[in-house]
């Protein structure tokens, strides 16, 4: 019995230690996606990045772009290979001091395979050396890569890094960042964040400038400006730096009614503070372009880039307004999923609109029921757009700003001004340097208004057709002064 009773437990020892064994599954290639419905092959899965670190020498006669990008990131999962976002021509890998290996897959997909596999929770350090002329890259049927006469702009949205560094190209994965970037004499080159060396001689003739990013950034909100710049440097009353640059290219006229705008950053950004909550980050500035070098304007993080053309009739101090609110939404507090962009532009509309109501150039309930009325016929396709889900093709559509401003003015006036503030600022603070979904924002409006909102944000968010108003509702059909330049400024803004 005894013996018997042994090897019972012998065979049951050895089918437990066989089980457990299987349950251990073999390393694995990390997703090639982040899980956007939009965007499913945007980003990465397998690893979370913390910091990127560029280095990149750029030639302006060519447009040839040289560059070495070191990543620490952490494996989220036991790794045999794993995704990075990238077209540039890669010219060597290194994961954890070994050479690694790595081929193109798809559109923007650079797989990269390590010598020996990565166990989940592991550090990651990986070494990316690269050299091509970013301009003639193309992927998705375009290039975001943007050529001027003086040198180059990497400024866009959804997608800009793959063209400048590897990258895990998605908001929901954010990083510090350190950019430094050779350059010519006569070439400036302006990023993110605070200035670390400005305009260093490295060798005959070149000098190096470099950018740090401390705050979390999304990768798309990373961006660099080369050029012949006009460039300014100050200091804000919290100590923060404030650059701006403008580029010698643009006329006069242009280049001062520029100046008579972003050099309010500081002033705007105060008086935002005041609305949504403190300012998120540690620098503060703007870059403007030679007209027509961009063709629009982007938030990017700590310092918007604007496009001369803005400047074109005058000061745009609307256009200013939408751009650094986005560092509170948008920036600060990112979107989790493209689809809901209006957490960004309907917010960002919804500012210059206060901006406005602050100027005496018309209230915010002016301005919503004149672009309800007026701007926006009942019979207009304009409604048929959903702002909380307009498709990946609308992703920008007037829809997502002027119904996404609308929104937030008709909950304003569902819950009172105290309350509406408070969701603003509850918002921005409570998702400070991350992420968020607009259920998370709704779920964030009940619990500070203490009101049941579903149907509401179903019907101005999710519901095609103009949504009825209440019947005391006042239509305004006069035009509010600030409307023309709150117009104006969408065809320079993101």
């Amino acid at each position: 019995m005894l013996r018997r009773s042994l090897t019972v437990t012998a065979a049951v020892l050895a089918a437990v230690l066989t089980v457990q064994s299987g349950a251990q599954a073999a390393p694995a290639p990390g997703s090639p996606g982040a899980g956007d419905v939009y965007y499913p092959e945007y980003g990465n899965g397998g690893y979370d990045v913390a910091h990127y670190d560029i280095r990149l020498r750029y030639y302006p006669g060519t447009d040839r772009l040289t560059g070495t990008t070191t990543i620490l990131a952490t494996a989220t999962q036991d790794l045999s290979a794993f995704n990075l976002d990238f077209v540039l021509a890669t010219t060597s890998v290194r994961v954890n001091n070994r050479p690694a290996t790595y081929a193109r897959q798809g559109d923007h997909e650079l797989v990269v395979t390590p010598a020996r596999p990565v166990a989940a929770g592991t550090p990651l350090t990986i070494v990316v050396e690269y050299d091509d002329v970013p301009s003639n890259v193309v992927a998705s049927g375009f290039t975001s890569w943007n050529r001027t006469p003086d040198g180059a702009l990497a400024v866009n949205e959804p997608e800009i890094s793959w063209w400048w560094y590897p990258s895990n190209d998605h908001p929901t994965d954010k990083a510090t960042y350190d950019v430094s970037v050779l350059v010519p004499d006569g070439i400036e080159a302006i990023s993110n964040g605070v200035p670390t060396r400005w305009a260093q001689p490295v060798i005959g003739g070149w000098n190096r400038w470099s950018w740090r990013q401390d705050r979390p950034q999304a990768p798309y909100l990373a961006f660099l400006a080369l050029g012949d710049f006009e460039t300014y440097q100050d200091t804000s009353a919290d100590g923060s730096p404030i650059v701006t640059a403008y580029n010698k290219r643009l006329a006069p006229a242009a280049l001062a009614a520029a100046k008579t705008s972003v050099e309010r950053t500081d002033e705007i950004l105060d008086w935002e503070a005041g609305l949504f909550g403190p300012y998120p980050f540690g620098a503060r500035g703007g870059v403007v372009t030679a007209a027509g070098d961009q063709g629009f304007a982007l938030e990017n993080q700590t310092r918007p880039v604007y496009d001369g053309a803005s400047f074109a009739r005058g000061s745009n101090n609307s256009l200013i307004v939408h751009e650094l609110a986005h560092q509170w939404f948008g920036d600060s507090v990112s979107v989790g999923q493209w689809k809901d962009i209006w957490l960004n532009e309907g917010f960002a509309s919804y500012a210059q609109w206060l901006w406005s109501e602050e100027q005496g150039e018309g209230t915010t309930a002016e301005l919503a029921s004149y672009v309800y009325h007026e701007v926006y016929p009942a019979d207009d396709p304009f409604w048929q757009v959903l702002p909380g889900d307009p498709g990946a093709d609308r992703l920008f559509d007037g829809a997502v700003y002027d119904r996404g401003a609308l929104t937030l003015q008709y909950l304003r006036e569902k819950v009172g001004d105290e309350k509406f503030f408070a969701i603003l600022r509850g918002w921005a603070a409570s998702q400070r340097y991350g992420d968020g979904v607009t259920s998370e924002f709704i779920a964030l409006a009940e619990q500070i208004s203490g009101q049941d909102l579903d149907a509401f944000f179903q019907t101005w968010l999710y519901t095609p057709g103009r949504p009825p108003l209440a019947k005391s509702a006042k239509a305004v059909s006069s035009q509010p002064k600030s409307w023309p330049q709150i117009a104006a400024a969408r065809h320079g803004i993101n």
